[in-house]
């Protein structure tokens, strides 16, 4: 079978497959849970004093004032404030409000790879990444690329997809940029189709495609 044939038949199944809108589906993304290495801003309403910015440490915990050393490693963002909470309620407030937000996530990655000056793993830094800022994190792309044959291949509740974007029709504008995800594979091409074509079945079968493939 040649590899044209081969990648038709691939994309062929993928559409067959009784799937929710794959691209519905690609937006969403499970609960980040917190590392060490991340970099939080905690607010207590109306407190000032207490507002900080911290990382959390590599044992897992951050330190706050009053409350001292509270344990962060694995637990979503809300199941932290509700235990900042409940330490501040025990002692020293009424009602306090918490919020946390999560300035700089090293538990979420991307990997970056091909043609880029600087292929390597990125962590996601702020509450949203886009392909174009993944690629910055990279030192751009290299004069060898195709800038028409970016490759996202995400996993989203065990389903493996595929996206191929156009870097030069979403620098002008005439695409969206897209949001990259903790645990995206980003794929810069080279110029060359077939290394395009033999990669792309090597990483298959993906049982969704959730951008059109040309």
């Amino acid at each position: 079978m040649s590899l044209l044939a081969a990648c038709h038949n691939t994309s062929h199944m993928a559409k067959e497959l009784p799937q929710p809108d794959p691209l519905a589906l690609a937006t969403v993304q499970p609960e980040y849970r917190l590392s060490p290495g991340d970099v939080l801003l905690v607010k207590v309403f109306q407190v000032d004093d207490l507002e900080r910015q911290i990382r959390v440490d590599n044992d897992g915990n951050v330190t706050l004032p009053l409350i001292g050393s509270v344990s962060a490693a694995g637990k979503g963002v809300a199941e932290f404030e509700r235990e900042v909470a409940d330490r501040y309620r025990k002692s020293y407030l009424q009602n306090p409000q918490v919020s946390v937000f999560v300035q700089e996530a090293n538990g979420r990655r991307v990997t970056v790879t091909g043609a880029v000056d600087e292929p390597g793993i990125y962590p996601v830094i702020g509450a949203n990444l886009t392909l174009q800022q993944a690629i910055a994190q990279a030192k751009g792309v290299s004069n060898i690329a195709s800038r028409g044959n970016i490759i996202v291949f995400r996993t989203v509740q065990g389903q493996k997809m595929i996206a191929r974007f156009d870097l030069g029709d979403i620098e002008h504008g005439k695409s969206p940029d897209p949001e990259i995800y903790g645990g995206d594979i980003v794929v810069v091409y080279r110029s060359d189709a077939r290394l395009l074509l033999r990669t792309v079945l090597e990483l298959t079968p993906f049982v969704m495609v959730w951008r059109a493939y040309r």
